[in-house]
């Protein structure tokens, strides 16, 4: 507890710093925007969600969590198990969690209007994993502080999830390249970029799949898992249609984007054709 904040945030700059070097060296893809437009907005974007999250919610998940731990709260702490299955089953249960308030926020038009932000990154990099609405951040805090009281996970599998959430956030953004063999292997284990960047593309049905963020399992469960896009790897064009201008993607206008734009066929339960 006493040094969480600087175990997150070395994590997260550590974490940061190698991806982004290894997509220098190795990108997947070109880049069709400029980048150091892109992630003026992107990290300024993660500047104004980290004050306003410490400004509405001064006690961190970890902290709620040894809260909880404290107080007996959640069906974790109504049971006597071993250490390593109370938090190996808290991880299973918050990246569930994750998955599900995903898929909530694409199939919410309300909530989509502000999931639009992330998804309109004409690019897909390392700074797309950081790229969202301070109210969706806002909203996203609520849930997960809901899950952990209802949960009662374990101090020490929260504070692995958030670095390990922050860190597959990074990952499975960046525009590195991986071996064939590897990749094929390692998306059964973990989400790899050429499994979430399908999520990425302007195409409808490939936009509502693969909605996983640390674990693959449940996209395979759940029918939401697709394995290649229609178009190729090679060949995905990124963000949604109706956002195609760099120009009109700056700080100032994401920040407005769900109050000004018009939400589009995209969110899972709208109407149109699915190849669209």
């Amino acid at each position: 507890m006493d040094h969480e904040i600087s175990l997150r945030l070395g994590a997260f700059v550590g974490f940061f710093c190698v991806f982004a070097v290894w997509e220098t060296w190795a990108p997947r893809s070109t880049m069709v925007a400029s980048r150091a437009k892109r992630w003026l907005s992107n990290l300024g974007i993660v500047v104004i969600n980290s004050v306003a999250v410490r400004a509405v919610f001064p006690l961190a998940a970890v902290g709620l969590a040894a809260v909880a731990d404290q107080r007996c709260w959640g069906l974790l702490n109504q049971f006597v198990l071993p250490d390593y299955m109370a938090v190996i089953a808290a991880l299973l249960l918050l990246d569930l969690a994750i998955y599900l308030q995903h898929v909530m926020f694409h199939a919410v038009p309300l909530f989509w209007r502000l999931h639009m932000v992330h998804h309109s990154d004409m690019d897909f990099d390392v700074t797309t994993g950081v790229r969202f609405h301070p109210i969706e951040i806002l909203l996203s805090m609520l849930i997960k502080f809901s899950v952990i009281v209802l949960a009662g996970p374990p101090v020490m599998a929260v504070l692995v999830f958030e670095i390990t959430l922050n860190a597959t956030s990074l990952f499975n953004h960046s525009n590195v390249r991986l071996p064939r063999v590897l990749e094929r292997y390692l998306r059964w284990i973990i989400v790899t970029p050429d499994m979430h960047r399908i999520h990425h593309s302007v195409v409808k049905n490939e936009t509502n799949s693969n909605f996983g963020f640390n674990l693959p399992w449940w996209d395979r469960l759940f029918g939401t898992y697709r394995n290649q896009p229609a178009s190729g790897q090679g060949h995905i064009t990124i963000g949604l249609r109706q956002f195609r201008d760099p120009a009109r993607l700056t700080l100032p206008r994401l920040l407005i984007l769900p109050f000004v734009s018009t939400a589009s066929g995209y969110a899972i339960n709208a109407r149109g054709d699915d190849s669209e």
